[in-house]
């Protein structure tokens, strides 16, 4: 058991090296794994049940805690990110789908993996998770309604069902997930350590399903698609560790605050645009799932070696 235990963290720590190679599959053999998009919608469910398993009560009590830098986090989550997305839709003049990707990606919560990157990048984990945790509660009312407010003028949005669809894919996995902690406890331990190889298994499917069934979109615009992506995510980092510096938060709150702006959910991005709009709309999220996981890596890696000097 220890062996596959390390083996999933280890799957876990490598995700942009899988997430890599899941898109490049994704691209040769598009048929085959076009035929799995109908998969991404449980598939999500699935890793935000796993997600639920691994939280617990206290990390929602943060935000009693240590109020401020959590506020803060979910208020430049919310707000930069969504807003980054529109103006760099605007300044590339994207074409009105992929524009609604990529707003969409900004509307979502923090990413499922921000957690390990925090960590690797030696921030406070604690603030890390509860940032997660409750922007993700938060999703089912304001990723509707932010997607409105940016894209709204592109595409018809029904914020009601959207609300539902979030809720069910997200919030009641991650609330059976918390049960299921609290109820079985150390029964269940064996499940959470090949969680993360589950989630990275889950993701990767995803995104090759997404990018198969975008290929003649990635042919046409993928290069542009790429940049605005490394921008939105640069970009978050950037703005989500300058307010965090601004806002007199130490070091290590800075850095999980970074994390936390600039790595998204992409995968209930993915999962909403083939939901209510056209699976082209879900390649940015596809490529938004690749690339944030390899530049938070490296973020990391920059981190950790500047605290080695």
């Amino acid at each position: 058991m220890n062996q596959i235990a390390s083996l999933s963290s280890w799957i876990g720590k490598t995700f942009a090296i899988w997430a890599l190679v899941s898109a490049v599959l994704g691209f040769i053999f598009p048929e085959f794994f076009a035929s799995l998009a109908f998969l991404i919608v449980p598939i999500l469910g699935i890793i935000m049940f796993g997600m639920g398993m691994t939280l617990k009560t206290e990390d929602f009590l943060e935000i009693i805690k240590r109020p401020k830098p959590v506020l803060v986090g979910l208020l430049a989550q919310f707000t930069l990110m969504p807003l980054i997305a529109y103006l760099l839709t605007v300044i590339f003049n994207l074409d009105p789908l992929i524009a609604v990707g990529v707003i969409l990606v900004g509307c979502c919560p923090g990413g499922t993996s921000s957690n390990v990157i925090t960590f690797l990048a030696k921030g406070d984990v604690a603030l890390s998770v509860a940032i997660t945790s409750i922007s993700t509660l938060l999703a089912p009312f304001l990723t509707p309604i932010l997607l409105s407010v940016f894209a709204g003028q592109l595409i018809d949005i029904d914020l009601a069902s959207m609300m539902i669809t979030i809720t069910k894919i997200v919030i009641l996995p991650i609330l059976l997930g918390v049960i299921f902690h609290k109820f079985l406890g150390k029964k269940i331990e064996f499940v959470t350590e090949v969680l993360p190889m589950v989630s990275v298994l889950g993701i990767s499917i995803i995104i090759a399903a997404v990018v198969a069934v975008s290929k003649a979109t990635i042919l046409d615009s993928g290069a542009i698609v790429f940049i605005v992506v490394a921008l939105h995510n640069m970009l978050g980092y950037t703005l989500g560790y300058g307010i965090a510096r601004l806002s007199g938060f130490t070091e290590k709150q800075r850095r999980a605050i970074m994390v936390e702006v600039g790595m998204q959910n992409s995968g209930l991005g993915a999962a909403l645009a083939a939901t209510y709009f056209n699976p082209v709309a879900a390649l940015p999220s596809a490529v938004f799932s690749v690339w944030h996981n390899f530049s938070g890596a490296l973020v990391a890696n920059i981190f950790a070696k500047r605290d080695g000097k």
